[in-house]
């Protein structure tokens, strides 16, 4: 049985909003096994050092079976948060999302990052 793999680029959140986190992923997906993995990144414009947070992710990509054709993907990681001074260390963070999209990649999702929740924004393929 032939295993299909392919590379998807992609963003999800409020494009064109001022201030909105934007999750830029770059993805390996497994079609046989239904695994995903890549890197994120989410970029505010916030001062530094919080305006990105890049981590590497894993995940699932299951078909739902039902037309019009639709996947739910899952991605989760952690990433290491510093404190700002005067506090001293740092503190591993957890990321997460499910995405429901097309074959194209095209579709809806949401994203939990360090305590910040994105809810229903919209999923694009990038070329």
């Amino acid at each position: 049985m032939p295993i299909d793999t392919y590379f998807v680029k992609g963003e999800a959140g409020d494009i064109g909003m001022p201030g909105a986190p934007i999750l830029h992923f770059s993805l390996l997906v497994v079609v046989g096994s239904g695994l995903v993995s890549g890197h994120v990144k989410i970029t505010q414009a916030l001062p530094p050092p919080h305006g990105a947070i890049a981590l590497p992710v894993s995940g699932h990509i299951h078909a739902l079976g039902l037309p019009p054709a639709h996947n739910v993907v899952t991605l989760e990681g952690t990433y290491l948060q510093s404190f700002l001074p005067p506090a001293i260390g740092s503190i591993l963070e957890h990321f997460s999302s499910v995405f429901s999209v097309n074959g194209e990649w095209n579709g809806h999702g949401s994203f939990t990052y360090g305590g910040h929740t994105v809810a229903n924004v919209p999923v694009k393929k990038l070329p």
